[in-house]
């Protein structure tokens, strides 16, 4: 019998895509033959997985978990929206979620972590939930965010079942206890978060390049109107405050009453914001366009 070693178990996972446990296993089935390893595992429906790694998943969804001072928030890609309604996928996005709270928010970690009652990784895990439910999945992201005393709120839009969704939003707030009326504020927060979707949280945290690109686009804007570079530059300012209430969490109007901050709503509360997060599900993946037609008129050999 062929030695079992680490290098041949590599090798079966690069040729099926099959999990590390499932490849030592067909291995050990096998006495060390590779080709019987692989048939093996095609037999049981292991290798399948392989075969899907290059189709897009951009459906999924964004599962939240909460701890004291602490939550995690995880976007688990899969084919279909179909699939977000499976209890066997549902349940591995809650998991990863509540493994985020202690593994932490790199996503290299996570698949290296031990997915709990299965012996496997999570790694491993996937690539067996992908065999099983015939479609291809990934861990996309992840992240956590926790406060030395205060609370991190959780909310998520449209909720599929208690802490899964397509929107899902950590807010961190700062206060010298914790309490019901922090837990509520970090609520609405997350709500006004899910609706304005702010790229920073004050004006420090904007991204620099991307306020250079705005403000070239509005020095041409106000250019454009012919007046002097003194009344230009008074102009684009004047843009540029603008642009920090559209981007900006705190500089927002509070969407719950439509006139205050976000900054004043916080600080009458006697808190701090110390940072959010915001998942939105498939966000920036790029979409397969297919032609439902031709697929029909290539799978009937027209």
């Amino acid at each position: 019998m062929a030695e079992i070693t680490a290098a041949l178990v590599k090798d079966l996972r690069e040729k099926t895509g099959a999990g590390m446990m499932d490849c030592k296993k067909a291995l050990n089935e096998t006495a060390g033959n590779l080709e019987e390893a692989v048939d093996w595992l095609r037999k049981k429906g292991l290798a399948a997985a392989a075969k899907k790694s290059g189709r897009v998943a951009a459906e999924g969804l964004v599962g939240v978990a909460s701890a004291p001072n602490k939550a995690s928030i995880v976007e688990v890609n899969a084919e279909t929206d179909f699939v977000a309604r499976n209890e066997q996928f549902q349940g591995f996005v809650a998991t990863l979620a509540e493994l985020a709270l202690t593994v932490g928010e790199d996503v290299e970690a996570l698949k290296a972590a031990d997915f709990p009652g299965t012996g496997r990784t999570v790694a491993d895990e996937l690539t067996h939930m992908v065999a099983t439910i015939g479609e291809n999945m990934s861990i996309r992201r992840a992240r956590v965010l926790s406060v030395p005393s205060g609370v991190v709120a959780t909310y998520v839009h449209s909720a599929l079942k208690p802490g899964l969704g397509k929107i899902g939003v950590l807010v961190a707030i700062e206060a010298p206890s914790e309490s019901d009326a922090l837990e509520t504020l970090g609520r609405q927060v997350g709500m006004h978060v899910a609706a304005t979707r702010p790229s920073a949280l004050d004006i420090d945290a904007v991204d620099p390049a991307e306020l250079e690109r705005e403000r070239a686009v509005l020095v041409e804007q106000a250019r454009a109107s012919g007046k002097p570079e003194a009344i230009i530059e008074k102009m684009v300012d004047g843009r540029i405050r603008k642009y920090y209430e559209e981007v900006v969490l705190l500089e927002q109007v509070w969407v719950h009453d439509g006139e205050s901050r976000v900054s004043a709503v916080v600080k009458k509360a006697g808190a701090k914001l110390g940072g959010f997060a915001r998942f939105q599900l498939g966000e920036g993946i790029e979409k397969e366009q297919g032609d439902f037609a031709a697929e029909v008129a290539a799978a009937a050999g027209v």
